[in-house]
């Protein structure tokens, strides 16, 4: 095992989990700083017995921050929130990345890889993208050799988006098309994004740059959504829903706990979330993007009707 130590920020999450693995092999010591330790025990069996341990650690607290950081080689930072209950983007986003940076200078760390958002913008009307690019813009000014990646929505086994709509598809008649469903996407494998973070931490020539992850196809949300109906051998009508509409709709879901829709994500769908021409990518770290549909059907087979049972069971009523 190496003797080299990475403290993780929210190495307990989607990301996260993936993140630990991919270090975990690559032989680190993994520290994962979170608010609730608690919440990393299943992280244990991803390495040897010590490879990693958790610590509790509020990263709006410069303390807390630096207690994290103490004796650590390299850092991760993964922190973020998509909606604003209790930590608000601000919080997490900007004076996160920004106690991070400080602390990682002042420890004399090596190397720093923050995960920041494709769309992270100061001029976005999204609060989401203001405050991710306020946050690169502070990490950077602590800690000018990060390395920053921004990638699309993240797609894997335990995702938000494809599970999301899958889970929906299950029980309501209609899916909704924001926008019209025209708005783009490139959606990255969470493992491709591991792999990612696992290169720059060892890659001199990333430092103090920012890369863009993407898969290698793009697709409008209205074509993802007919390949959660495809995969789960659901037919469901997809119905077009104008922005100001949404607005209106958002408006009221982010009132309830665990909201499906906020008027801040509607924003977001306003501005296609690919990568930006002439960006560095995930080829330049030496990586080959994973498809949506080379990956999406070893997990969404959970949402058919007959499960894992389904294409049994069509087969042999074919043979019938």
């Amino acid at each position: 095992m190496d003797t080299r130590l990475v403290t993780i920020f929210g190495g307990s999450g989607f990301l996260g989990r993936h993140t630990v693995r991919a270090l975990a092999k690559a032989g680190w010591r993994i520290r994962v700083a979170v608010r609730h330790p608690n919440s990393t025990f299943f992280l244990k069996t991803a390495g040897a017995v010590g490879q990693i341990a958790a610590v509790k650690c509020d990263v709006t607290d410069p303390d807390q921050v630096a207690a994290a950081l103490s004796g650590a080689d390299a850092v991760v930072n993964l922190c973020g929130v998509l909606t604003q209950r209790g930590q608000g983007f601000e919080d997490v986003h900007s004076d996160g990345a920004h106690n991070i940076g400080e602390a990682a200078a002042r420890a004399g760390v090596k190397a720093v890889v923050h995960v920041s958002a494709i769309g992270a913008s100061a001029q976005s009307d999204s609060r989401y993208a203001q405050s991710k690019a306020l946050g690169e813009t502070r990490l950077r000014a602590a800690f000018p050799a990060a390395t920053i990646l921004r990638p699309s929505i993240v797609f894997g086994p335990e995702d938000n988006f494809f599970n999301l709509f899958a889970s929906l598809a299950r029980f309501v008649p209609v899916l909704p098309l924001i926008g019209g469903g025209k708005t783009k996407f490139q959606p990255v494998f969470v493992g491709d994004v591991a792999a990612a973070i696992a290169r720059a931490l060892d890659s001199e020539p990333a430092r103090g740059k920012t890369y863009e992850l993407g898969g290698p196809n793009i697709y409008t949300f209205k074509q993802l959504l007919q390949i959660v109906c495809k995969e789960t051998g659901r037919k469901r009508l997809l119905v077009p829903v104008p922005f100001g509409l949404a607005m209106w709709n958002a408006f009221f879901l982010q009132m309830g706990p665990g909201p499906l829709l906020t008027v801040d994500q509607v924003r977001l769908l306003k501005s296609d979330n690919v990568v930006s021409p002439g960006a560095l990518t995930l080829a330049d770290l030496g990586i080959t993007g994973n498809s949506v549909e080379a990956e999406v059907p070893s997990y969404l087979w959970r949402y058919r009707a007959k499960g894992e049972y389904a294409l049994l069971a069509d087969a042999a009523k074919f043979k019938a």
